[in-house]
């Protein structure tokens, strides 16, 4: 396969599910089970490369409620800075545990049976969270404590298991701490900015040496790829949510973690 088909699909699924709660990773890494590059250590460079596109489309579609500066009278926004402090809050957790286990994750748990068991146990959270919590009393993020955005940024922890998903996890998290579907979607994408570039810069760092042209070209593909197809997802998605609940994507969850397990190890 064409390394540049390679690049073209790793990037549509990575745009298509970051931000939705079904985890990319996990489908980055059964994706990698029929589209991969030859080289191991550029493959998985690649594939946290194109997480920084999808975080680029989060900065320009919440363009105007994250950037600090008053357009008209050039002031700060006090209510995008609490956004931003919020954020850093929500992503202390991550960062910690991330530093703490992050060789043993990337040793022990990146294979297709975690990703299948955490697919269905996550798919049976999404479930039990659309039949619990349907009173929310936080319908929009200046209403959200630093207390609740720090235990929303514990959530998030649990995402550093392949196949639970970033975006499921906080999801949840904020769900069951009384935010509404559409306020609780829309912190997680900005916990996102933080830990997915945090996460990337550190994977870049430490193997994003020695790559010739094309390997960088390839790169550059995959990051333009991956913010176009995450702008589209985040602005459909948004709209999606504030006329349904989470319970069709628990169900694909549940399906193709059962169709991972079947294919796999029977």
């Amino acid at each position: 396969m064409s390394e540049w088909l390679v690049a073209l699909i790793l990037s549509i699924v990575e745009g298509l599910t970051e931000f939705l709660p079904v985890s990319s990773t996990g489908h980055l890494i059964l994706v990698n089970e029929f589209a991969t590059f030859s080289d191991e250590k550029f493959s998985r460079t690649f594939d946290m490369f194109i997480q920084v596109g999808a975080i680029g489309s989060v900065l320009i579609y919440f363009w105007k409620k994250l950037w600090i500066i008053d357009e008209v009278d050039k002031s700060l926004k006090k209510d995008t800075i609490d956004i931003w402090i919020k954020t850093i809050i929500g992503v202390i957790p991550a960062l910690i545990l991330g530093f703490l286990f992050k060789d043993f994750i990337e040793e022990k748990l990146l294979n297709s049976k975690v990703v299948a068991l955490s697919l269905i146990i996550g798919g049976i959270f999404l479930l039990f969270i659309e039949k619990q919590f349907t009173r929310p009393s936080i319908r929009n993020i200046a209403l959200l404590s630093y207390k609740k955005a720090f235990g929303i940024g514990i959530f998030q922890c649990l995402a550093m298991i392949p196949g639970v998903s970033r975006s499921a996890s906080s999801i949840i998290g904020g769900m069951s701490l009384g935010l509404d579907r559409v306020t609780a979607a829309e912190f997680s994408f900005f916990l996102a900015i933080p830990t997915l570039g945090a996460a990337s810069a550190y994977f870049l760092l430490k193997h994003a040496i020695g790559f010739n042209s094309h390997q960088f070209l390839l790169l550059a593909f995959g990051f333009v790829a991956s913010f176009l197809v995450a702008y589209l997802v985040i602005s459909i998605f948004m709209k999606f949510i504030k006329t349904n609940n989470f319970v069709s994507f628990g169900v694909y969850r549940i399906i193709l973690g059962l169709g991972i397990l079947i294919y796999f190890y029977m």
